[in-house]
């Protein structure tokens, strides 16, 4: 197993999966009341990206620079943008005012930092990681944080074991390393499962561009789950005939809170513009089963 996500992290991809996390946080916080947030693949928490970058013996080019370094020093971000770029600089100890004056960053923070740095007194974070030695920095990361709790287990099993949760509303997220070929298959019926237990838990799962034919199947698959109404929302850096190996990536949101679609539309538009590294970038999202 690779799990050398710090070569990856603050990537364009990890950009737009935790901007459209920060709004779908923010969207279940319209209710007044708590919700669990479920991290089924959380990582270790924190990367450094200077360690990564002197680090490795295999010279990985690190792909931050191209990915939430392109938004750094930035002033006329739209609010959703804004908010990312706040909480990012805020984990890595930077001033939040004064954007022109950036400092290049040294910590970027991956999803249970994103969820945590938005979550109120009555949310609640369970993060799941399998690998012992990421679970291990994970729970070192929040051992002061009362509301989150740390689980070395498999993820798929924490959507079975967990939901549904004492508050009655959850937010999932899937975020696995692609690393299985099974890895769609697993997904959809870990879904499966998740929505059998809990009808109106909101799941986001994240998945990369690499073969459109492998995510039509995936797709394909989840709508013989008859599932209640979802979309997805995809980023793209570049083209089809462009040569790099992840043109883009995905995030399919089952039950969204309500009109989140339409926060989503202008913010996938914004990084389309900011993030293409070739001709051919878009935005785009569509309804599988409308609401």
């Amino acid at each position: 197993m690779n799990y050398r996500h710090q070569f990856h992290a603050g990537n364009f991809a990890d950009v737009m999966k935790h901007v459209l996390l920060l709004q779908l946080a923010r969207g279940m916080q319209r209710k007044e009341k708590g919700f669990l947030y479920l991290d089924t693949h959380a990582g270790r928490g924190r990367y450094d990206l200077a360690a990564a970058a002197r680090g490795d013996s295999l010279e990985r080019k690190l792909e931050h620079p191209e990915g939430v370094g392109r938004l750094l020093g930035v002033g006329d971000l739209p609010a959703p943008l804004a908010e990312y770029m706040r909480v990012v600089k805020s984990f890595d100890g930077q001033p939040a005012a004064g954007e022109a004056a950036a400092l290049p960053l040294r910590h970027y923070p991956g999803s249970p930092w994103i969820a945590e740095a938005v979550s109120r007194e009555q949310d609640r974070l369970a993060l799941c990681e399998k690998h012992p030695e990421e679970a291990e920095l994970l729970r070192e990361e929040f051992s002061h944080k009362r509301r989150v709790t740390v689980h070395a287990m498999d993820g798929y099993t924490a959507i079975r074991a967990m939901l549904p949760p004492l508050e009655k509303r959850a937010l999932v997220l899937i975020d696995p390393p692609f690393e299985e070929r099974d890895e769609f298959a697993q997904i959809v019926a870990a879904l499966g499962e998740g929505l059998r237990r809990m009808s109106g838990a909101t799941f986001a799962v994240w998945y990369p561009l690499t073969e459109r034919a492998r995510v039509d199947e995936f797709l394909y698959k989840l709508e013989g789950l008859r599932p209640p109404p979802c979309f997805v929302a995809e980023l793209t850096i570049a083209g089809d005939d462009a040569r790099m190996k992840l043109k883009g990536c995905g995030l399919l949101v089952v039950n969204p809170p309500w009109q989140l679609d339409r926060e989503i539309v202008p913010v996938l538009s914004a990084l389309a513009v900011r993030l293409a590294q070739a001709p051919g970038g878009a935005g785009r999202l569509r309804w599988l089963v409308p609401e």
